[in-house]
């Protein structure tokens, strides 16, 4: 099939490149001059394991191309793909100004056109309920009649996006006609093989689909800290608790970790867009609410454990920080708890030293020239009163303890993600911090 999908970020890169690895011939359209010439020069601009192979190959086989021209995408293709950025606006909602921009001149090439094709235009991008009828309204007056707009949520976990895209666990269609159905499920048929759903319903429903996945596993996430934070009060620890939870099958063994809270690109996002949908519809989600609020919360909680450590006076000192990105295989800094907790301690007059295998050119827009950044994890450690491990890189799972200790000043880890055996920490003289257990101290 002959596709165009508009936006080359995350998610547009990754679905051009495996609808391309399917045989489609795939065009990916971008406004940014900048990207364009990296990407048109083979360069990947993000990083996502397993993409650079695929990408390379299709754009050698010239199933994958890249242009700036909407139009010339538009009119040679079947089907369009908007993979369009949605940030959260100030007031939690989704910031729609791009889908509808997008579609406006979708609308007003049809027209120029007076093409007969029929288009189907998807919707990957993450908007709240009722965006594929305003896209429908705004292409339609143009007065453009031969088109379906569809929505088509993407399921994409950074760090497995290939993966998942390749063999999804299910394909969600939101459209209104059979010939859409058909032709939709035509395309993905070869991606669910082994007999994963393909799971047709209205364009609404999709659309509260992608929100209410991600806000359950946000929610999800968010009760495993605060159960942390409990069990560490009564003296239990929540990695014999997760344990216990779940082998339940009605819970599952997924999302249970507790840590520093969640970030990246959806999860805050979706959580606000969804609380703030179901305001302007007089159904407000409480729980999602309360969610929120505690994310925010549990991200100083390793801060707290610091300023407990050193009698709430941290001025002068220096910590070491493993891991910058909000979750390990990803560059991605949106929203990564790092962030937050980082500029805390800069607050109490700390100083800070850190290292990320990936994230740390994202980090510098972030955080600047306000801490220091190490070429490697031990260069890292020198003379910091502290290490804290932020992101489970699995370079940081099974370091060296006694090269650590070396090198920091004082024998201290605040452990954000669980990753340390209690044994070894103990037995090598540190004292170990962690989310949900008793505080290890050096005999």
């Amino acid at each position: 099939m002959k596709l165009a999908v508009i936006g080359s970020g995350y998610v547009g890169l990754v679905s051009g490149t495996c609808f391309a690895e399917m045989g489609n011939d795939v065009i990916c359209v971008d406004n940014s001059p900048d990207k364009l010439a990296k990407l048109e020069n083979a360069e990947v601009p993000i990083y996502e394991p397993g993409l650079e192979i695929l990408f390379y190959r299709n754009i050698a086989k010239k199933r994958l191309t890249f242009t700036g021209d909407l139009k010339q995408a538009v009119l040679n293709s079947e089907i369009i793909f908007l993979c369009l950025p949605t940030p959260q606006g100030e007031d939690g909602s989704a910031d729609l100004q791009y889908v509808m921009k997008v579609a406006d001149d979708i609308g007003k090439i049809l027209k120029e056109e007076s093409t007969n094709e029929f288009k189907i235009i998807v919707n990957k991008s993450t908007v709240p309920v009722g965006t594929c009828a305003k896209v429908t309204g705004i292409i339609a007056s143009h007065g453009v009649t031969n088109y379906e707009v569809v929505s088509n949520p993407e399921f994409l976990r950074e760090g497995f996006a290939v993966e998942d895209f390749m063999k999804p666990d299910r394909i969600v269609i939101g459209a209104k006609s059979e010939n859409v159905f058909k032709k939709l499920k035509v395309l993905y048929d070869a991606f669910v093989r082994q007999g994963n759903p393909i799971i047709e319903m209205n364009p609404e429903s999709s659309e509260v689909t992608k929100y209410a996945a991600n806000s359950y596993l946000a929610m999800r996430i968010t009760y495993m800290n605060q159960l942390a934070n409990f069990c560490e009060k009564v003296g239990a620890n929540v990695d014999l608790v997760r344990k216990g939870m779940g082998t339940d099958t009605r819970i599952g063994k997924r999302f249970l970790f507790p840590g520093v809270g969640y970030g990246g690109s959806c999860f805050p996002k979706d959580v606000n867009a969804l609380i703030k949908t179901s305001i302007d519809n007089d159904s407000e989600m409480e729980l999602l609410t309360l969610v929120d609020k505690l994310n925010k919360k549990q991200k100083l909680v390793l801060v707290n454990k610091v300023l407990d450590h050193f009698n709430n006076d941290i001025n002068g000192k220096t910590f070491a920080v493993w891991g910058l990105a909000f979750k390990p295989n990803t560059d991605d800094m949106r929203e990564a708890p790092s962030i937050v907790i980082i500029n805390k301690l800069l607050e109490h007059g700390a100083k800070v030293k850190a290292y990320d295998p990936e994230a740390i050119e994202n980090a510098k827009y972030y955080l600047g020239a306000k801490i220091e950044y190490a070429s490697n994890q031990y260069d890292c450690l020198k003379d910091a009163d502290a290490l804290l491990l932020l992101t489970e890189w699995n370079e940081f799972k099974n370091p060296d303890l006694q090269h650590v200790k070396a090198e920091l000043s004082s024998p201290v880890i605040f452990d954000g993600r669980n990753i340390y055996n209690r044994r070894r920490t103990k037995e090598a003289g540190f004292y170990h911090y962690s989310i949900g257990k008793i505080t290890i101290t050096p005999e």
